[in-house]
């Protein structure tokens, strides 16, 4: 019988991201006073799917807590792929444009690939195109994946050092398990292993993790018997589930068991509240960015 930790530390993605957007809010207040381009970051809603207008309202409002310019673009599920691209070819053409989103999920007829191919990378702050991806592993990346980004960045402010550690990846995903497993080995010079829906004893792998990252979108996925003493847990996965037993008639839960991972952890994030708003943050990182690179 292992022993069992009283105390963990609970990483607060609300309050990390808060000290962020005070920060580029300075940052936009200087360059308004020297007369530099204050950032633009447009965004693309197509349909009404309740998750995501709950995303880009978050998005809006964050672009007006920090003095950003915004513009939302939103179209009917019915748009062409053809059409949607011609949209994007406007904004992609649009100097006083700084950073571009498309939100998804997209419709079924819709080319998630065609249409993230089709942003300009230097506008790219959701970090999702091939030349942003692959810049991961360069000396000098262009514009991070942003909920990776966010999850190295909440990591940094606390304190936590990955160099040489063991992180183990549960999650695949071209969105953040496959990028977040390439920035944790090339700029926090960890030691990574990637687990996904085809690894087998998966505890097995979960037990010997320092740090464990864990996005999949499978509820309670990772229990307290899966994690080790002292790990630090960053969960990610954010998954609405529905009963009347909940307030609103549903809840929101992560792919950790809360109530068993959290006993035996020295870190751990919440859900909601924990990479959610990071990954805002580092979107907001990302705009500044592009803003600067491109206007200085």
């Amino acid at each position: 019988m292992h022993d069992v930790r009283t105390t963990y530390t609970l990483m607060d993605g609300r309050k990390v991201a808060a000290e962020i957007k005070s920060e580029i809010a300075a940052q936009v207040l200087k360059r308004r006073d020297a007369g530099k381009k204050i950032p633009h970051l447009a965004i693309i809603l197509v349909g009404d799917d309740g998750a995501s207008q709950t995303y880009v309202d978050h998005k809006v409002k964050a672009c007006k807590e920090v003095g950003f310019h915004y513009t939302l673009m939103r179209f009917a599920d019915t748009i062409s792929e053809e059409r949607l691209l011609k949209h994007i070819d406007q904004v992609n053409t649009d100097p006083d444009v700084d950073g571009f989103i498309v939100q998804l999920p997209l419709p079924p007829h819709i080319s998630v690939e065609v249409i993230t191919e089709h942003i300009r990378p230097e506008k790219d702050v959701d970090g999702f195109t091939n030349r942003n991806f692959g810049s991961i592993v360069s000396k000098n990346p262009l514009l991070l994946p942003a909920t990776p980004n966010g999850i190295m960045e909440l990591l940094k402010r606390y304190q936590i050092h990955t160099q040489s550690k063991h992180c183990v990846v549960v999650g695949a995903s071209r969105l953040v398990g496959a990028p977040l497993s390439m920035m944790l080995a090339e700029q926090g010079r960890a030691t990574v292993t990637v687990c996904h829906k085809y690894t087998q004893n998966l505890a097995h792998h979960t037990r010997q993790a320092d740090i464990l990252v864990v996005a999949v979108g499978k509820p309670g996925l990772i229990t307290g018997d899966m994690v080790k003493e002292g790990a630090i847990v960053i969960d990610v996965g954010t998954t609405r589930v529905e009963g009347p037993q909940y307030k609103n008639g549903y809840t929101l839960k992560g792919d950790v068991d809360f109530a068993s991972v959290a006993p035996r952890c020295a870190y751990i994030t919440p859900v909601p509240g924990g990479v959610g708003p990071m990954t805002i943050a580092a979107l907001l990182l990302n705009t500044l960015r592009a803003t600067e690179l491109s206007h200085g």
